[in-house]
């Protein structure tokens, strides 16, 4: 196959077209595509390709991968090719993955221009998946047609699956393409993510997955708001322990912000769940109260930044030692009754709601709030 190499920075990726039906031969959907009456299978993702079957996951459960609106921009782009004349029905390039390694001989007299060699496998699509699919749809019906067509590529080799999320997140990472809460997943994989957000979002995942922690598998990672086994979105959990971090960054800094480091500030958070679960008792995680959705989780994690500062140590009886802390909570569970709760704790949002719940919070347990860190001077979980 003819190629251009390019090189920008330590990157390296080939510029390529390929014909329509060449192109749709080697690419794999790994979601469903509709038209009228038509669609794409998704293909099965092997359990070793975290990549692709990550991606799959979010545009199966994003909006815009939905089947209404995946039906109506296949059948726009559809009809674009269709009555596309004097313009180029594809002005713009489809990007593809192959984790393959495909060797590049340049031309006799070019640095930059040569053969490229093909994957064995299949490409990952990272961006294009829809003009692809309505190419699919406008092969079927019009393949004469079809075949003036070439599809214009960026082919990326090589590289690490990391590479690849990376260069997913950056092409999706507006609000339109691709909901907050799947880009918490990436942050800790993608290079250009601010430090501390790398570090929230590993404590975020710990709390996700750790067999000790009170909120396994109860933290929604996918965006909707439907599925009341959730407790909390992660979006809404990383932003107020990213909230916290942020607060507390210089001293972590110090401290080499290792995983060693996000394991320690894990168990603080842990620890004031578990002291919390505690004093709940039932209404933890009870329908009938407002324990653990997510306006009193996040006004529970600010809870813990006003007291970690001061009592996280020694860990040695922490647990034991924020039981009796939050002791108080038991009394007050009536005021977190499902039935009349708004009015109990009135806000103009959940914003201003939060905040209320954690005052209460506080005055209920005789904690006192954190005071703002002196310019330059940040406290740390003990």
């Amino acid at each position: 196959m003819l190629a251009t190499q390019v090189r920008q920075k330590d990157g390296v990726f080939y510029f390529a077209a390929y014909t329509v039906e060449d192109l749709l031969a080697k690419v794999r959907f790994i979601s469903r595509f509709y038209s009228e009456g038509e669609q794409i299978a998704p293909e099965a993702t092997p359990a070793t390709d975290e990549i692709a079957d990550f991606i799959g996951r979010i545009e199966r459960s994003d909006k815009a991968f939905q089947r209404q609106l995946s039906r109506a921009k296949v059948n726009a782009l559809r009809n674009f090719y269709e009555t596309a004349a004097s313009q180029p029905p594809i002005p713009g390039t489809v990007l593809l993955f192959t984790a393959e390694r495909l060797q590049f001989e340049p031309m006799k007299g070019f640095d930059n221009v040569g053969h490229l060699q093909e994957p064995k496998g299949k490409y990952l699509i990272i961006d294009g998946q829809h003009r692809l699919a309505a190419l699919h749809f406008y092969n079927q019906d019009r393949p004469e047609e079809a075949r003036t067509i070439h599809v214009p590529c960026v082919i990326f080799d090589g590289k690490s699956e990391d590479f690849a999320t990376e260069m997913f997140v950056i092409i999706n990472s507006t609000p339109t393409r691709i909901n907050k809460s799947h880009l918490v997943d990436l942050y800790e994989r993608v290079s250009w993510a601010a430090p501390d957000k790398k570090f929230a979002a590993k404590v975020v995942e710990k709390l996700y997955s750790e067999g000790d922690s009170p909120l396994r598998y109860r933290i929604n990672r996918l965006g909707s708001r439907s599925q009341r086994q959730k407790w909390i979105l992660q979006a809404e959990l990383f932003n107020e322990l990213n909230r916290w971090v942020n607060v507390e960054w210089k001293a972590i800094e110090k401290r080499g912000a290792s995983e060693r480091e996000v394991e320690r500030f894990y168990r603080v958070v842990r620890d004031f769940l578990r002291a919390a679960e505690h004093a709940w008792g039932e209404a933890w995680g009870h329908n009938n109260y407002m324990i653990t959705t997510s306006v009193t989780l996040k006004a529970l994690i600010r809870v813990c930044a006003d007291l970690a500062p001061r009592d996280a140590a020694p860990e040695d009886g922490r647990l034991e030692r924020w039981k009796r802390r939050l002791a108080p909570w038991s009394e007050q569970i009536r005021v977190f009754r499902v039935d009349g709760f708004y009015e109990r704790f009135p806000a103009k949002g959940q914003v201003e709601r939060v905040a209320r719940i954690h005052r209460e919070l506080l005055r209920f347990a005789g904690i006192e709030p954190r005071p703002r860190p002196a310019s330059g001077r940040n406290r740390t979980p003990g």
